[in-house]
């Protein structure tokens, strides 16, 4: 739980890291990262959760 915990933070952090680079420089492939690794980071975090909730049917 830990490790997906951290996972999940540290995919997040990129992430804002991503549009703050594209906030300083204007640069389109920043948004473009940081859209790409977002939706990642959200698409794994809804399998984590759906694993959770089927688990305890």
């Amino acid at each position: 739980m830990f490790f997906f915990r951290f996972l999940m933070f540290a995919l997040l952090g990129a992430s804002a890291l991503c549009f703050a680079f594209y906030l300083g420089t204007g640069r389109k492939h920043y948004l473009r990262w940081g859209l790409v690794v977002l939706k990642w980071t959200v698409m794994a975090a809804l399998g984590f959760f759906a694993v959770l909730v089927l688990s305890r049917i």
